[in-house]
């Protein structure tokens, strides 16, 4: 008789115990711990080193075909090229956003170059798929839709298949008959994402597996989840608008923090190919003061953005300061240096910072940009519309360098700026033309520059 060993188990963060406990001591979460009863003979076995054996790393082939594209260039972006073979591939985002028509547009596409797609549902029905798949105008002989939510019915036909791509629909609803838990738990996801692993290495398959998120917008399950697959893509929306953002933030073949743009419709998501346009589209319409355009960088993709400030007297003993797409600390840090080094008096005033197009904002060099707009109103001038702005804010009120400042500089001018406004310290190339650089090296520098009377 096989010896059973119980644990509890944090759902959060993956925290084992051998009591239960009412607060998890790692993350900190309430009622979290499950009691889940783990067999000693069930451990998985990897067989990599049977079918793989150690190889000089100079005699190691490279396939020609390495990487799958999708023929969707967004999402071959943030893939860092298209689906390396062998690699497991982690999506995940709010219910709704786009997830599963995605991949499956993504399969309809891969089988338009006669590669093999093998779809798991665990969450719908081949009917629902089917009604889905007519939806998108997806119809193949090469893709082969499973519902199944059995771990090992599902390797069985993976290994008997051995489709070019495997989708997994969802890694939380699956389960695997050797542990005696409900799917979705911490150790079934950990060890369905493990065995999973071992299929795409052994075996040369790219496989792509869906995720849930919490309601704190974290993915669902142990933070091992992440760590064990090769790239992690967050699905990132609105869902009152149907512009949706696919964003790399984990890919050990390509650029973290790559972007895609898509826009949701009746047939699917659609490509946004020039998302700077997007998010510019009713810029000329509100030239109000607190207004400004910076030059964001996600990934290698510059992006033009619009930042809104609105400043005004509070009726409250403590001001309120709110910021949505940045970062409200940098927001506070901004704030403090316009007070101490341009003598803006702030104390009594509401700041609002938005920026606009749904996108989040997360590098420094778009401190100068946030200034601006929050000078502007405080000043009520109209920041000038053919101006960009890119850089980063040092304490003392210096203006520091930003990277990629060429492609920042030439994304300015396809989109028909005649100015842009950059750190003094970067070097440009002396292939920019056709477009005004301002370098500045302090605040009040900027300020002269950049606003109309």
């Amino acid at each position: 008789m096989a010896k059973v060993k119980s644990k509890y188990i944090c759902q959060t963060c993956g925290y084992e115990s051998t009591g239960y406990l009412g607060k998890c001591p790692e993350c900190g979460s309430w009622s979290s711990f499950v009691e889940e009863i783990l067999a000693s003979e069930s451990k998985t076995t990897i067989d990599l080193p049977d079918k793989n054996p150690p190889q000089k790393l100079s005699e190691i082939e490279m396939n020609s075909e390495i990487r799958l594209s999708t023929k969707i260039s967004e999402f071959d972006r943030v893939l860092g090229g298209g689906i390396v073979q062998g690699s497991l591939v982690l999506i995940a985002g709010d219910p709704g956003i786009g997830k599963s028509t995605i991949l499956l547009q993504t399969s309809g596409e891969l089988c338009k170059n006669n590669k093999k797609v093998l779809y798991i549902s665990a969450e719908e029905s081949a009917s629902q798929i089917k009604l889905r798949a007519e939806r998108l105008g997806v119809e193949s002989d090469n893709l082969y839709i499973y519902p199944q939510t059995n771990f090992e019915l599902i390797k069985k036909h993976i290994e008997e298949m051995a489709p070019d791509l495997v989708i997994v629909d969802s890694i939380q609803a699956i389960y695997t008959s050797t542990i005696q838990s409900s799917a979705g738990s911490v150790s079934q996801i950990r060890e369905c994402c493990n065995s999973l692993m071992s299929i795409a290495k052994t075996n040369n398959i790219s496989i792509i597996v869906i995720g849930h998120v919490t309601k704190e917008g974290n993915i669902a399950g142990p933070k091992v989840l992440e760590h064990m697959v090769d790239t992690v893509i967050q699905f990132e929306g609105d869902k009152y608008k149907t512009y949706r953002i696919l964003r790399s933030i984990k890919n050990r073949f390509g650029n973290t923090s790559e972007v895609g743009i898509f826009e949701m419709s009746s047939k699917g998501l659609t490509e946004v190919v020039n998302p700077s346009e997007l998010f510019l589209k009713e810029y000329n319409q509100t030239q109000t003061p607190g207004s400004t355009i910076i030059v964001t960088s996600e990934g290698t993709r510059p992006l033009l953005v619009e930042i809104q400030a609105l400043v005004g007297t509070t009726p409250y003993p403590t001001p309120r300061r709110v910021a949505n797409g940045v970062d409200v600390s940098r927001v506070l840090q901004i704030l403090a240096v316009l007070e101490k080094r341009i003598g803006l008096n702030l104390s009594k005033q509401d700041v609002y910072v938005n920026v606009i197009g749904g996108i989040d904002v997360s590098e420094p060099a778009a401190d100068l940009g946030i200034a601006l707009a929050i000078i502007t109103c405080v000043r009520d001038v109209i920041f000038d519309s053919h101006t960009a702005i890119v850089g980063e804010i040092g304490l003392s009120g210096e203006i520091r360098a930003v990277n990629h400042i060429d492609k920042r500089i030439t994304e300015a001018q396809k989109l028909g700026f005649k100015r842009i406004i950059i750190p003094e310290a970067n070097e440009i190339s002396n292939d920019i033309k056709g477009i005004e650089v301002l370098k500045v090296k302090r605040i009040i520098e900027a300020i002269t520059r950049a606003v109309t009377k």
